[in-house]
């Protein structure tokens, strides 16, 4: 029998007609991390949902992060107590929820004689942050020596050291808990709609927000949506939102530019993640990460188009020369990039403060209509974000509140159908999953992991449908595989959303659209019947997207 609420564009029309047939108790436009979150959290307490996303999911910041689910120790230098507790104890709850995607990652904190942070007030800071982040085991930081450094990451600069602080952070992939959030939300109830535009809002005789007037892109149909609640979890494009509905008055934001740069992972061997100094004074990351380590991030303020962020060779310079200070023996040059990122992050706006001064805090806006409105937090704290929110609604109205189960849920709910339960789940499953692939005649240990760490136990799927594929070398029917399952179970519309936000490729293995770019296109056309103009558009719109990863540019 057809699953009636598969996660596909397939099921489209069936659900253009349910979003445009009831009341919703809650609308959420902006289908990011922070908007998937608040879906997740009102679906799972009995709330009707629907979230509407204009492109495509993970599409702005929640693809562009430093892909850290991580505990702050920056913001305990900055006095922000309760931010560092906060986001201390959230990323043990995500990584208890999805422990193939949310992993444990080494972290060396080299300390230089002059740097930010001093011997002393790092074992003091680290100690303080272990107990405010509820930190246990073999994840509490330790207080290395100047020897002990050097033997943990030899190719440290020397000079000036004077030891080194290590402590456990967590890696992620941000559009990849992005997704999986809206599939569960999905799951349990909730209608997730990409490339679907709010272009106008309507309002009751008394002033009151109750319906979005809509475009779907895919269908260029118009619809209108009805809710008791509209929230906007849009990021960077919050103050665009409520210019819509005027009720921008003043400056909400200031948006924040933040570079990540790829190089090969023989171009910097090094051992695991390093947070060091730059010489302004902020710190970056150095991260390995399967074939590559990727270094950031900057964070300048950026006034530039929404529409398309682009790198130039001062943001990459930046990175390279901090890279090469910190690591004498790289000597990396902007040849050895071989892909990037631009983020952009929704600060609150504070007259007089630079973008590595704001707060990291996120902050609710409630206007006349009834807008409510979220801006600022950071990826980690995505489900005290939508539990803020949610008190929000229930504040505003006793009805809604009475009807929903008051205390949040989604700190109990596994993110994937197929949950992995613990970090020993998740080595026991790759070694599985490593016999399977040796199987199929694939002894590539790093697709195994690839596999595991961006789908979990979902990579069964995958497995299983490249028998349906003939006459094909089995990495072409690996990556075929993928695409089908995207297409039929992760909201896959365009060639974009399978090689940037769903698999990585476009960041982590560039080299992957070059060589299966045909067979994906020629796949998804036949999956969803696309026209030749339709394809001919995406590939324009792949091509800029590599374009802009590979190439910086002189201005902004």
């Amino acid at each position: 029998m057809k699953n009636k609420r598969q996660f596909s564009v397939h099921e489209r029309a069936s659900q253009l007609k349910r979003v445009t047939s009831r009341l919703f108790d809650v609308v959420i436009i902006g289908g990011g991390v922070t908007g998937a979150g608040i879906a997740l959290d009102a679906i799972s307490r009995g709330l009707s949902v629907c979230l509407i996303e204009k492109n495509d999911f993970a599409s702005g910041t929640s693809n562009k992060s430093t892909k850290l689910i991580h505990g702050g120790l920056r913001y305990l230098k900055q006095l922000e107590i309760g931010l560092v507790r906060e986001s201390g104890r959230e990323r043990a709850i995500v990584h208890k929820l999805a422990p193939h995607l949310v992993v444990p990652e080494k972290m060396l904190l080299p300390l230089y004689e002059g740097g930010t942070y001093g011997k002393l007030m790092t074992a003091i800071g680290l100690k303080v942050y272990d107990f405010l982040a509820d930190v246990s085991g073999n994840d509490r930081r330790k207080m290395l020596s100047v020897s002990e450094t050097i033997e943990q990451e030899p190719l440290l600069k020397k000079e000036g050291l004077q030891g080194g602080g290590y402590y456990a952070e967590y890696r992620t992939d941000d559009a990849r808990l992005t997704i999986e959030l809206l599939k569960k939300a999905h799951v349990l109830g909730a209608e997730v709609l990409n490339y679907c535009e709010v272009v106008s809002f309507g309002y009751t005789e008394e002033g009151n927000m109750d319906t979005a007037h809509c475009l779907d892109h895919i269908t260029n149909e118009k619809l209108m949506i009805s809710a008791r609640f509209f929230v906007s979890a849009t990021g960077p494009w919050s103050d665009v939102i409520k210019q819509l509905d005027t009720s921008k008055k003043e400056k909400t934001l200031q948006l924040s530019k933040g570079v990540h740069i790829v190089i090969p992972r023989d171009k910097l061997l090094l051992r695991q993640a390093i947070y060091f100094d730059v010489d302004d004074g902020r710190m970056i990351f150095a991260i390995p990460r399967g074939k590559v380590t990727y270094i950031g991030t900057t964070d300048t303020v950026y006034t530039a188009s929404l529409k398309r962020i682009v790198i130039t060779r001062k943001d990459v310079k930046y990175l390279i020369d901090a890279v090469n200070r910190m690591f004498p023996l790289a000597e990396l040059t902007i040849r050895d990039v071989i892909s990037s990122w631009a983020g952009i992050r929704p600060l609150v706006y504070e007259a007089g403060k630079t973008p590595s001064e704001l707060s990291r805090k996120d902050e609710i806006f409630i206007s006349k209509t009834g807008l409510v409105s979220i801006a600022g937090g950071k990826l980690t704290g995505y489900r005290k974000m939508a539990e803020r929110i949610m008190n929000t609604l229930f504040s505003i109205d006793d009805s809604i509140g009475n009807r929903a189960t008051k205390g949040a849920l989604t700190d109990e709910i596994p993110l994937t159908n197929y949950p992995l339960q613990s970090r020993e789940e998740v080595v026991l499953y790759r070694m599985q999953l490593k016999e399977r692939l040796a199987s199929l005649g694939v002894e590539d240990e790093y697709i195994c992991w690839y596999l595991v760490s961006t789908y979990g136990k979902q990579a069964d799927k995958i497995l299983e449908k490249i028998t349906h594929f003939n006459n094909e070398e089995v990495i072409e029917k690996l990556i075929r595989a993928e695409l089908w399952y995207g297409v039929h179970h992760e909201m896959v519309v365009t060639l974009s959303d399978f090689f940037v936000r769903r698999t990585g490729y476009l960041y982590f293995e560039i080299e992957k659209i070059k060589t299966f770019r045909t067979v994906v296109a020629s796949d998804l056309q036949n999956y969803l019947g696309f026209d030749i103009a339709e394809m001919a558009h995406q590939h324009q719109v792949l091509d800029q997207l590599l374009t802009d990863a590979t190439t910086f540019y002189e201005t902004e």
